[in-house]
Formats: C-alpha cells, sequence, structure tokens
C-alpha cells in the first residue's frame, strides 16, 4: 500500500517495525569552560551566608564534569537577564547550532534534505514562534510538504522521545526518512540571584549542545546502521514535582527533589526487563547501557540497581565528563560517542537507550547493531 504524498511517495510498512539509526551528528558552542572556570566564578556570585565557598568547591568537584560548553561567555552566562533576552539568545544561538549538527548529519548519511520525510526537533531552553525546523527548512532546503513535529516540554527525555517518534514513523511509512533534532541552551538559563540547592545543582551540571540522527525505515533501501527494535515510554506515579522548571519574570528556574535519584533507580530494573522482553530478548542480552548523562549520581544508582560494570556504561560517563547534562541533546551524544570510539559495539549486540524527564518520565529504546 502507497500513501500519496506530494514530494515523495511513502508505503505503508505491513510487518515487521524495523527502523534504523543511519547517521548521527553532534555540534557545541564556541565557548568552553572547566569546571574550576566555573567554581570560581560562582564562588564570587553567591552570597557567602547561603552557600559557602567550601560548599561550592565540594558541589562543583563532586560532578565529575571536567568541561561545559555555553552559547556566551561564562561571564555573560552568569549575569543576570530577562526573560526576553534570555530567549533572544535562544534563538540566534540554536538555529546556527541546529542547522550545523543537521547539514553534518545528513552528509554522513548521504542525503539530501529533500529527502526527508519529516524533521523532529526536541528542545525545552526556550520558546521559538514559528518552530526551530521552519528555519531550518529555509536553510537547509526542505520539501515544503515536509511534515514536522516541534517536541517541548520533555526535559531531558525529549531526545529519546525523538528517536521513539520517528521509530513509530518508519514502522507505519518503511521508506521514510526522519531527521531527529536535539538543540539545548540550558546555560542560558541560569539564575545568578537564585542561591536555592536546585538551582545551584542546575548550574553545576548543565552544558549547551546540539544533536542529529537520521532514522530510515527498512524500505528506504539503506545498508548498515544501527536499528531500533522497540521502545517504552513511563510515567513514575505522583512523581511530577521531583523535576520541574518554574517559568519565572526572570526565565526557568530549576526545582530538583532529593529523591530523584532514588525515584530512578527503584523502577528501573522492571523497566529494562519489560522493554527486553518485548524485543525477544532477556536483561542479560543487553551487553550496553547508554544512559542520558544526568549526573554523577543517577548514573551510579542505575549501575547498582542493574549490577552493570562501569565499561558498559563508558559512554555514559565520558559525555557527562566532557560536556556536562545537555538536557535532550546529552542521549545523543551518548550514542554517538559510543558509535564513535574504540569500543565500539559488534554486530549483532543490544544496547539499551534510557533517559528521564520531567514527570518523573522514562523513554527507552532497545537497540542492535547491524
Amino acid at each position: 500500500m502507497r500513501v500519496a504524498a506530494r514530494g515523495r511517495q511513502l508505503s505503508l510498512l505491513d510487518e515487521n517495525r524495523l527502523a534504523r539509526i543511519l547517521s548521527t551528528a553532534t555540534a557545541i558552542p564556541a565557548h568552553e569552560a572547566t569546571r574550576a572556570d566555573f567554581e570560581e566564578l560562582f564562588a564570587r556570585l553567591v552570597p557567602s551566608e547561603t552557600w559557602s565557598r567550601r560548599r561550592t568547591g565540594e558541589l562543583f568537584q563532586g560532578t565529575r564534569i571536567e568541561r561545559r560548553f555555553s552559547a556566551l561567555p561564562l561571564e555573560e552566562v552568569l549575569r543576570p537577564r530577562s526573560l526576553t533576552r534570555s530567549n533572544q539568545e535562544y534563538r540566534r544561538h540554536a538555529i546556527v547550532l541546529a542547522e550545523r549538527v543537521a547539514r553534518e548529519c545528513l552528509e554522513r548519511a548521504g542525503t539530501l534534505a529533500s529527502e526527508v520525510d519529516l524533521v523532529i526537533v526536541a528542545s525545552c531552553t526556550g520558546i521559538l514562534l514559528p518552530s526551530l525546523d521552519v528555519y531550518l527548512a529555509n536553510e537547509l532546503g526542505f520539501r515544503s510538504d515536509v511534515r514536522r513535529l516541534p517536541l517541548t516540554e520533555l526535559g531531558c527525555a525529549g531526545g529519546a522521545v525523538a528517536l521513539s517518534r520517528a521509530h513509530d514513523y518508519t514502522a507505519a511509512f518503511a521508506d521514510a526518512k526522519v531527521l531527529v533534532l536535539a538543540v539545548e541552551l540550558p546555560t542560558l538559563c541560569f539564575q545568578s540571584r537564585d542561591s536555592s540547592v536546585s538551582n545551584l545543582v542546575a548550574s553545576a551540571i548543565f552544558g549547551d549542545g546540539a544533536a542529529a540522527a537520521l532514522v530510515t525505515g527498512d524500505g528506504a533501501g539503506t545498508g548498515a546502521g544501527v536499528r531500533i527494535l522497540e521502545t517504552l515510554s513511563h510515567l513514575t506515579p505522583g512523581s511530577a514535582d521531583a523535576l520541574r522548571f518554574d517559568l519565572l519574570d526572570d526565565g526557568f528556574h530549576a526545582v530538583l527533589s532529593e529523591e530523584l535519584p532514588r525515584l530512578i533507580q527503584e523502577g528501573i530494573r522492571g523497566l529494562v526487563d519489560d522493554l527486553a522482553g518485548r524485543g525477544g530478548i532477556t536483561r542479560e542480552q543487553i551487553k550496553w547501557f547508554l544512559f542520558h548523562a544526568g549526573g554523577k549520581k543517577i548514573l551510579a544508582y542505575l549501575e547498582e540497581e542493574l549490577g552493570l560494570g562501569r565499561e558498559v556504561t563508558e559512554a555514559s560517563w565520558s559525555v557527562l565528563r566532557d560536556y556536562g547534562n545537555q538536557s535532550s541533546a546529552s542521549v545523543f551524544f551518548v550514542l554517538h560517542r559510543w558509535l564513535n570510539n574504540a569500543m565500539r559495539p559488534g554486530s549483532g549486540e543490544y544496547g539499551l537507550m534510557a533517559a528521564f524527564g520531567p514527570g518523573l518520565s522514562t523513554e527507552m529504546l532497545l537497540l542492535q547493531c547491524d
């Protein structure tokens, strides 16, 4: 069966829900700051009566983050701004980063922008109307009938959710090509006047970045890639306030519960078993775990609960070390590193991707290398 479209005809997939990640790409903004840079500046800015210099040092040193990148110079990042100014900076820098990473991803796959049937963009650190994909369409040359799906308000889970929706689309349309993007500038949300623990923790871990993946169905005639076998979405009951961002006059303010790592840890084993079962395998057959680099404590709790050695989660730890938590883009950076480092997975090996966001929401994908 075929569905008519003005630019391309897409065939419906009758069986075998298969999708492939054909290529990935990442991009970072120009300004780099080390952990020591952040620590020094925060020690000067935060009132000593609410957060001592010693506690600031302990906070930053305990993150395991060595460097992060930002759209603005560090001094500008930590300078108070209005919501209007922050969103203007978001618009300017997000479009540039998104275009750069989209071009690289398409080039890696040998695909033209005019061949893309659906564009999914995940972002939660700024607001654009029209959405970011419209600006990309003008710059990259998408067809006028390209389908668009902007995803917002999903936080760090947004990148994994975007990949899941790409999987769903290619399951319906076998020869579809879906460009998935995650663009986040959380440093624009830093609040130097907010000395709450939640804000200081968020300030210590978040960094900027953009990433992309090209997802295709089997009918697209692609070669080797990473197959998306199954996906899983889960909302933890009664946990809506465990992780959230409040939008105030001066921008977003992070609210993080101390219970967040424990809430993630408590449910993870059952969710992994459920997803593995959907794919016809057991948890023990999953060799690689691609957790979004949400923070040291979260990664450690996940390893403990699932009985994992550091070697199978190394991509997540190295991304945390080199970039910090990049919200929805984080899982793409982990995926990209997993596919391109010395420990590249072998043919047929299974991997599990997981990201956690406000809600408390969990998004998982079961992967297998061709």
